[in-house]
This record gives structure tokens, C-alpha cells and sequence, in this order.
């Protein structure tokens, strides 16, 4: 493996960028996680402020959204790893422009109702499960070993300039126009990234399938079974797991939190979500080369300790002070910042050590690990904000998520240095 300094050479950024299926790549992505990350701010917010959805039926909605990742990623990822990313990406672009269509035209027709929402946050989350894993993957298979860490950075900062424009936009849509409006504006970012995935030329070298192939459950054991052998990637999943199910439940909090503890309107909740993305910017920049210079394991566990421990201080914030906004601007801006750092290093660590053949399964376990207790997190959330109170809810989400540096710091991810680790062996039933 190269040393982080050859990584960081500048012809490896103008090299990336001469490339037009990577170009088209970072297009796709960009305008992919835009649509997702407003329709993350849309769909709740519809429910809050359109359909007076109470703490439980948000709970829900959020939950089912989540859902197909406990169900569907182990089955994703053996789908990958056989067939083309260009074109699992495409067809999931189609389906979510399409599922978002249709919460356009049931708002417009006076006929959206909670049970409806509920369906098509599912068929969405269902379809961007696959589009996540075949996206993981497609970058090991259009960009050489040796330049994971900045392509991951490119591709990672097309998520910060999303996650910038997504929430504002989302929430500005929600609360200045009507709530069909802003899932159409969800419905052709979608199809816009369909457009330019669809574009990319390059012949994608999938693994060669052996004459007796394994049946599809035995293809998602042995996904399974290397990601628990390998004891880098246990503990990213182990993390993740303990990150993701406490996260769902902050959300579902926060969400109720800021418009009806603080009296926020749906653009000023846009915005702080927003808030999160010019962090993130920074994140996924600085992680070309922090852990070059530091290692990736003390960037990992400072990085996961920095953005997740922010969230503590929220509910002490009151609606009336007028530090409050710019208070939870900063919150989003440090959350954006270090959680871009830990997933753009988690994903070059999770990428170098796993073979070709395997990408997809890897990604969808440790997916499945941890997105797949977001569901219950969502759920959990709900459950504490009816019980308990928002306040003291946000504050008990909020520490759980402090568990996922604790993992890492306590794990072999934390004594990995400069350099990325090797390959692992090639495992079984290619």
C-alpha cells in the first residue's frame, strides 16, 4: 500500500477530475444525496406540520423509512457483488423520482394521508439501500486502490454540498410553498442523477462469476462471516451500530424538539439541519489529509467524539434566548464536521482492507449492522419523547451516542496509523 504522502499528491485530485465517468460519478452523487437529504427534512416535517403527526406516528414514519436496511442490505449486497453498480444506481434513481412523484400527486389531489407517507417512505428507503451499497462499491471499481482515500473525499464532498442545500431547501419548499412542491423538487434531483449515471461509459469490471454459483444465502454468510473475522471491520461495525440506533433517536427528538419546544419555523429548522453541510465540506477536504498526518485511528476516535458529544448541550437551549439559533448552527456545523471525517476514514479503512469481490457484501454488513438499528432507534426515540418529555429524551439519545467513540477507542481501529492497512485474504464463494 502507498504511503499517505503519495496519496496526497497533487496530481491525484486533477487526475480524478480529468476522468469524465468520475466526473459523471460525483454528478450522479451529488444530485442523488441532494433529493435524499431534502426528502429526509420533507417527509418528517410534512408529517409535523401538515398532518399533525404526533412523537409515535413520527417514530413510525421514521422507522419504516429506515426499515428496508435491516431487511434488504445483506440481500443488496450479494446483488452487487454480481451485477453492474452503473445499473443497480439507475434503476434506483427511477424508482425514488417515481415514489416521490407520487407523494407529489397525492398532495395535489387533497388525498396524502399518514398511511400513504408511511408506504412511500418505505418504497424509498427501500430503493436507496440499494443505490447506497452499489455506490460504495462502484468507487472501488472506477478509482485505483491508491487513490480510495481522495476519491472517497471528492465523492464524500458532493454529501456535504447536499446535505448543505438538501435541509434548506427541503424545509424552505415546505413552509413558503406547499408540501407537494417540495417532494417534486426531491422527485427530479433524483432524476437528474439518473440522467448522468445513466451516462457513465466505462466498461465496470465485475467479478467473474464461478460455473456453479453459491446460492444467495450462502453469498451473504460469507459477507457475514469476513466482516466478524476481521477485527478492523467488527469494530467499525460494532460502532456503527451503537452510532446509528442512538442517532435515529436523537432525530426523531430533534425534530420535534426545534419546532415545538423552540418555536422554530420549517426554514429555520431547514436551516439548522443545513448547518450541518458546511461542516461536512470541511470534513471531507480535511480527511485527504489528516490521517496522513496523524493516523487513522486517532482521527477516528477524536473525529467521533468531537461530533457526537456536540449534541449533549442542545437541550439545555431554550426558544427565547437569542443565542439559541446560532447555537444550534454551530451544533450542526461541529456534528457535520466530525461525522465527515469518521465516515469518509471508516470508508477508505472498510474499502482497503476488503478484496474486489467482496465490496458489496462488506458494505451492505456493516450497512446492516448498523442502519439496521435505526429502525428501533426512530422507535426508541418516539417511545422517550412521549415519555419522559423532549427535553430529557434529546439528553438521553444524545449520550447514547457517545458509545460509538467508546467502541472505536477500545478497538484495533484506534492503533491504525498512517498508513491504510493491506488487503485481506480473498474470501470463499467469490
Amino acid at each position: 500500500m502507498p504511503s499517505a504522502s503519495s496519496d496526497s499528491s497533487p496530481s491525484v485530485p486533477s487526475s480524478l477530475w480529468r476522468d469524465v465517468d468520475f466526473r459523471r460519478l460525483w454528478l450522479g452523487q451529488t444530485a442523488s444525496q441532494l433529493g435524499e437529504h431534502a426528502s429526509l427534512v420533507i417527509l418528517p416535517l410534512l408529517a409535523v406540520l401538515t398532518l399533525d403527526a404526533t412523537a409515535g406516528q413520527l417514530g413510525v414514519l421514521r422507522a419504516v423509512g429506515q426499515a428496508p436496511t435491516l431487511v434488504l442490505a445483506l440481500f443488496a449486497g450479494a446483488w452487487v457483488d454480481r451485477w453492474r453498480t452503473r445499473t443497480t444506481m439507475v434503476l434506483t434513481d427511477a424508482g425514488r423520482a417515481l415514489a416521490l412523484g407520487a407523494v407529489a400527486l397525492a398532495g395535489l389531489s387533497g388525498r396524502l394521508g399518514m398511511p400513504g407517507l408511511v408506504a412511500l417512505a418505505c418504497a424509498v428507503g427501500a430503493l436507496s439501500v440499494f443505490f447506497d451499497v452499489a455506490y460504495q462499491a462502484s468507487v472501488v471499481r472506477l478509482v485505483e486502490r491508491d487513490r480510495l482515500v481522495r476519491g472517497n473525499s471528492a465523492l464524500e464532498g458532493s454529501r456535504s454540498a447536499a446535505q448543505i442545500g438538501g435541509p434548506a431547501l427541503g424545509g424552505a419548499l415546505v413552509s413558503l410553498l406547499s408540501a407537494p412542491i417540495a417532494a417534486a423538487s426531491s422527485a427530479l434531483f433524483f432524476a437528474l442523477s439518473f440522467l448522468s449515471i445513466r451516462r457513465i461509459r466505462r466498461a465496470e469490471p465485475v467479478p467473474e462469476r464461478p460455473e456453479h454459483q453459491p446460492r444467495v444465502r450462502h453469498r451473504i454468510v460469507d459477507g457475514l462471516r469476513f466482516v466478524a473475522g476481521d477485527t478492523r471491520l467488527r469494530a467499525v461495525g460494532l460502532a456503527s451500530a451503537a452510532f446509528q440506533f442512538s442517532f435515529a433517536a436523537v432525530m426523531t427528538v430533534y425534530l420535534l424538539f426545534l419546532p415545538r419546544e423552540l418555536h422554530l419555523s420549517g426554514v429555520v429548522v431547514g436551516l439548522i439541519l443545513a448547518a450541518a453541510g458546511p461542516g461536512a465540506l470541511l470534513g471531507s477536504l480535511l480527511a485527504a489529509r489528516l490521517p496522513g498526518r496523524f493516523g487513522h485511528g486517532p482521527v477516528l476516535v477524536c473525529a467521533a467524539a468531537l461530533g457526537d458529544g456536540v449534541f449533549l448541550w442542545v437541550p439545555a437551549l431554550n426558544g427565547s434566548s437569542a443565542l439559541t439559533v446560532p447555537a444550534l448552527l454551530v451544533t450542526g456545523f461541529v456534528f457535520g464536521f466530525g461525522g465527515q471525517l469518521v465516515n469518509v476514514t471508516i470508508m477508505a479503512v472498510r474499502q482497503a482492507v476488503t478484496p474486489d469481490g467482496m465490496q458489496g457484501r462488506a458494505a451492505a454488513t456493516i450497512t446492516f449492522a448498523g442502519m439496521g438499528l435505526a429502525p428501533l432507534g426512530s422507535l426508541f426515540g418516539g417511545f422517550l419523547a412521549g415519555e419522559w418529555g423532549l427535553r430529557t429524551a434529546l439528553l438521553v439519545a444524545a449520550a447514547g451516542m457517545m458509545l460509538s467513540p467508546v467502541v472505536m477507542a477500545f478497538s484495533p481501529l484506534a492503533r491504525l496509523g498512517r498508513r491504510l492497512p493491506a488487503p485481506h485474504g480473498e474470501p470463499r464463494g467469490g
